[in-house]
């Protein structure tokens, strides 16, 4: 029996005609719906000015959408077989550069050339969290991201001070993340296990915390998180490798009430709190010399 051409053009079939498989350790699963990709280029509003990295293009059901948008389309695709096979069937595509590559080890700037872009992605749900901080922690971040994550993943990272997480103060450090809807297993293939949601980040110019060292501030909200039931007190102490009365008078003078916990703490908050443990260093290096 002749398969019609919807079977041939889903897919499934692309991949048969290609040769090729899902790949389980890449997390592959494959668009189906033109919904979706609706949802995703409206939130992420691409006009013919934007430049758009597309991490994970894979059988480029996005991507056409993309370059039929976009001034530019910059796909990385990690899966080298994938990557060839989109080359060749998108080849009169003259505003799309394909890129075969591990989207957590890029160099975004070169990538980029410089340019703002904006990114969007269907993230595979294994690598999707440091894919993410990748570009957010970039020296050249994207103006927005649109992506597909698992459902739970997107609430954690539009999480509010009673419900914040590592992942949370990570995002919301960068940018304003807000979920755009909800993409049900049957939009993929193979289907998932679970739902997924699409978010859409407005990224900041610069981040929403004023701190003189990102990495020393994340190793502080760390420290908070690293036994999130316990109050701040104790979290703090342990992540820190201090006293919980050196914690505690750190917490104060910060204004924070040690008794309080990690995911209670607006994002704000964390500053004071940076700031507090940064001139404790400090004296204590300069006491040091």
């Amino acid at each position: 029996m002749k398969p019609s051409a919807v079977e041939v053009n889903s897919p499934k079939g692309q991949l048969r005609r290609l040769g090729l498989a899902p790949q389980k350790r890449l997390g592959q699963n494959f668009l189906v719906g033109q919904g979706v990709v609706h949802m995703v280029l409206k939130a992420a509003e691409v006009g013919p000015q934007d430049t758009v990295v597309e991490v994970g293009p894979g059988l480029g059901v996005l991507t056409k959408e993309l370059v039929a948008s976009a001034g530019r389309v910059l796909a990385v695709e990690t899966d080298r077989d994938l990557a060839e096979a989109l080359r060749q069937e998108m080849t009169d595509a003259a505003n799309l550069t394909l890129t075969c590559a591990d989207a957590r080890e890029v160099d975004v700037g070169a990538l980029a050339g410089g340019s703002p872009y904006k990114l969007v992605a269907n993230l595979p749900y294994y690598a999707a969290s440091p894919i993410l901080r990748h570009f957010l922690e970039s020296d050249h971040r994207p103006t927005r991201a649109v992506i597909m994550v698992q459902r739970e993943v997107a609430r954690n990272m539009t999480a509010q001070p009673g419900q914040m997480s590592l992942m949370s103060v990570g995002v919301q450090f960068y940018g304003r993340p807000r979920i755009v809807g909800y993409v049900p297993p049957s939009a993929f293939y193979p289907q998932p296990k679970v739902t997924s949601a699409i978010v859409c980040i407005e990224v900041y110019p610069k981040p929403a915390v004023d701190v003189e060292n990102r990495r020393a501030f994340f190793e502080v909200v760390r420290a908070g998180f690293s036994a999130p039931r316990k109050q701040l007190r104790n979290s703090l102490a342990a992540g820190l490798g201090v006293p919980p009365s050196e914690a505690e008078a750190l917490l104060q003078a910060a204004g924070v009430d040690p008794r309080r916990r990690a995911e209670s703490l607006s994002l704000e908050e964390w500053g004071p709190l940076y700031w507090a443990v940064a001139a404790k260093e400090a004296h204590a290096g300069s006491g040091a010399g």
